[in-house]
């Protein structure tokens, strides 16, 4: 039931299909006029003028009562037919509004009220089955033109129902690539920065528990500090400028600079020894998550096992995959911290996106290993 007030473009609707209905019946009646003497009853003329006013007026009311007023008016146009042209709006108004099945309905009761019609009103000039197939004509078109608009309207409603999906589809797939995006740039923020600041850490702690230090050996460790600082701050702009144009993509090493990064831990005061055993040049994707992995174990060698021997091993071949292998001893004079933090969570998604597996632990000795197979087709 349609309990909303009318737009102007709703008065505008219903005062047309109001004089469609009266122009209809005014018609009807002027045909009629002629012929009113040879009808049997021609006072029940007036009776049929009145029904048909009445239709008339009820059509202001079809959008509050659309299939109550169609059956009303259906029943009724089985003896008047000067309410026709109301029952020709109801029965369309059925059709626009209402399921394909109730507009089934009632369009056969009309057909239904024209066969009554035939047989209690029969017409002195035309034959009973051409009056008809006339009035089942008309209620047909009246009903198949009021079906058209109604599925025109559900493809529209499914249209925007469809429009509005993938709108929503669109934000949720954007809030969920930059998402990801944001993942990415936290995972090499972790693993450049704190790679650069353990690093300080390791020159500050030095300096500041050897206050007697030979100014050569101040010297130089404040140089590293300076240059390693400097590296952080340089990787800290890349990653900035990634965010500031989207366009571009994060800097990414490759395995030829793990020597590079082992030098930098050599020369912060770690015991590290790199072996490479390396067959062909690596994939990209491959090759970065390797560097990724040892920068990963050297930057946790350093804060949990500080003063231990580091040793890192790379080799591999096409079909036979890149292994990557950091371990460490036990630090001198007091036992290992495992690491448990946020870094190997990101290295293990890292790996995974590689098609590769992680594994880490303890050793026997006290010590630590982390250990990883990436894929490396030939």
């Amino acid at each position: 039931m349609d309990v909303s007030p009318r737009r102007p473009r709703d008065w505008i609707v219903d005062s047309l299909l109001f004089g469609f209905a009266v122009g209809f019946g005014l018609f009807t009646a002027s045909v009629r006029m002629p012929i009113l003497h040879l009808m049997p009853h021609p006072a029940l003329f007036h009776l049929d003028q009145v029904l048909g006013v009445a239709g008339c007026a009820a059509i202001w009311w079809r959008r509050r009562h659309p299939t109550g007023l169609a059956l009303v008016l259906v029943v009724v146009s089985a003896w008047s037919e000067l309410i026709a042209g109301a029952t020709i709006v109801a029965l369309f108004n059925v059709a626009v509004h209402r399921p394909p099945r109730v507009t089934a309905g009632v369009f056969g009761l009309s057909v239904l009220s024209c066969v009554v019609f035939v047989v209690l009103r029969p017409d002195p000039v035309d034959p009973g089955g051409a009056v008809f197939l006339l009035g089942t004509s008309i209620y047909g078109m009246a009903t198949g033109w009021g079906m058209v608009i109604h599925h025109r309207r559900q493809l529209a409603a499914s249209r925007r129902d469809r429009e509005a999906q993938m709108a929503t589809e669109v934000r949720l797939r954007a809030e969920q690539a930059q998402l990801q995006a944001r993942e990415a740039i936290a995972r090499e923020m972790h693993d450049v920065l704190g790679h650069r600041l353990s690093l300080l850490s390791v020159h500050a702690g030095a300096l500041e528990f050897r206050p007697d230090a030979p100014p050569d050996d101040v010297a130089r460790a404040a140089k590293i500090i300076r240059e390693s600082a400097h590296q952080a701050l340089q990787d800290l702009r890349d990653v900035i400028g990634v965010l500031r144009a989207p366009v571009r993509e994060l800097p990414q090493p490759t395995l030829a600079e793990v020597g590079r990064l082992t030098e930098e831990s050599a020369r912060a005061g770690m015991r590290v020894t790199l072996t490479e055993q390396v067959e062909g040049e690596v994939p990209g994707l491959t090759g970065r998550t390797g560097y990724r992995i040892v920068q990963e174990g050297l930057t946790n060698a350093r804060k949990h096992a500080p003063g231990a021997e580091v040793a890192v091993s790379v080799s591999g071949a096409p079909e036979a995959g890149l292994t990557v292998e950091v371990r460490n001893t036990p630090p001198p004079g007091e036992p290992a911290v495992h690491p448990g933090g946020q870094g190997l969570t990101g290295l293990a998604e890292r790996v995974a996106l590689a098609g590769g597996t992680l594994s880490h632990g303890g050793r026997p000795d006290g010590g630590w290993v982390l250990r990883a197979w990436l894929p490396w087709p030939a």
